[in-house]
Parts: structure tokens; sequence; C-alpha cells
């Protein structure tokens, strides 16, 4: 579904990313964990190609995004779900219009089209009926929900997760967690999460990788990260344990 060939981004003379390289097939959730602004969330940027690379490969679908003109680009982004760390919704919308916002403004469905198609994504995330609530109406967890819903819009192959769990109670954070769980097994979609909270990696993700100093450390499964030598590794885990 997506593979990643020798990346490289720096900023400023600052190296972010020395020759990454992944892959996700569909159904698979990968969690890339790391410290707080060690790159995880660039990585995101560089997969939706809202920053270009300096060098290397992402390929979705076995296409070369660095390639793609602008209009191509879009027709990728369409199959590439975003759920953003802040849900980053629309204050002035209500929830129906919030999920209802890119199909309005990329296709041409008709509104009763995309009232079905919204109202099978609110379902899909246990929304029914909160279609005419305000984000300011909303808790953490159900505006994170609707950014879920949006991000399911036009039925994407990559669902991409930026810290989806982080600032929630652990209630909340299981529930979401739960949905994560739920989509990549009916959806088959692809998965990528960037966290550094333990319950949701070691609760969604089929294999770990670390972004350290740059680099990635293989992880593994969550049973071979948990049991990992790597001392970068170990002390991240255990740290996280203590919290």
């Amino acid at each position: 579904m997506i593979k990643i060939n020798n990346l490289y981004k720096s900023f400023n003379g600052h190296k972010i990313l020395e020759g990454v390289s992944a892959e996700v097939v569909a159904g698979e959730t990968l969690a890339v964990i790391g410290p707080s602004g060690c790159g995880k969330s660039t990585l995101l940027k560089l997969i939706l190609r809202l920053e270009p690379a300096d060098s290397g490969q992402i390929l979705i679908n076995d296409r070369d995004i660095s390639r793609l003109n602008e209009d191509q680009l879009i027709k990728v982004r369409q199959k590439i779900g975003m759920v953003f760390q802040s849900s980053a919704l629309f204050d002035s919308m209500n929830v129906y219009e919030n999920v209802a916002f890119a199909l309005r403004e990329h296709t041409q469905m008709a509104e009763y089209e995309i009232k079905k198609k919204v109202a099978e994504k609110l379902e899909l995330v246990e929304l029914s009926g909160k279609e005419k609530l305000m984000p300011a109406e909303l808790s953490g967890g159900m505006q994170k929900r609707v950014c879920i819903a949006r991000a399911l819009a036009f039925d994407p192959h990559l669902i991409l997760y930026d810290e989806p769990t982080t600032g929630l109670d652990p209630i909340t954070s299981t529930t979401i967690e739960n949905l994560m769980n739920k989509l990549a097994k009916e959806l088959k979609a692809a998965s990528i999460v960037v966290t550094h909270q333990l319950s949701t990696i070691f609760r969604t993700a089929h294999r770990i990788i670390m972004l350290e100093q740059g680099k990635f450390l293989i992880g593994g499964t969550v049973d071979e990260t948990r049991r990992s030598k790597n001392p970068v590794i170990r002390k991240f885990i255990t740290a996280g344990l203590e919290e």
C-alpha cells in the first residue's frame, strides 16, 4: 500500500530524517514511536507531500508521489485519510458539514448522495444522530471521532493518525483505540500511527518502529518490541510504563 525508500529530510541544515525506509500493507497498522520533536509528524507531511523530501521515494499504490502533478496528487490525497492531533474541525460548521466538506469541494456528488455517505461514516464512528451539533458542543473524544469520520469520507486506502489519543483521558483513549482497530479490520486500510502513547502503541499496532536521531530502529511486533534489547527502545518503553 505504501513504501518509503531511503527518505531524507532536513530543515535549515538540521537533519530530521536520514535514509529511513518502511512499508505498510493493506489492513496493517504501523506505529512510529519516539519522543516529541523527533520528526514523526514531519514524516506524515512528507507522505501527504505537504513538504517535499530532500531525496528518496514515497510510493503509494506503486506511484511515486514526488512525480505527480497537482491534479494527480489531489486524487492520491483523496485516498489518504488524515486524523489530526487537534482534530482540526471547522468551528463554524456542524458535524454534518465538517464530514461533508471535502465531498462538496472535490466531487460532483448530489447532496442526497453526500447525506448518505456522511450518515454511513458517522454510523461507523458511532455518532449517528449528532449531525447538527457544533464542535464546541462535543467532548474531546467526540471531536476526534468526527475527525476520523471526515478522514473516511473518500473510503481511503491509507489512514494517517497524528497523536490520535494525546490529551484524552484513559477511557476515551480506549474508545478511540478500539475504533482504530475496528477500521483496520473492516476497511482493510493500511494505517500509520505516530504517537508516544504506549497504550495506543500496544493496543493498535501490528508492527512498531522507533524514530531516533533521524533513523528508524526496528522494534518488530508488540511482543518483540517489549522484549527488545536495544537500549534506546527499552528506555522509551520503560519510561512510558513508569508514568
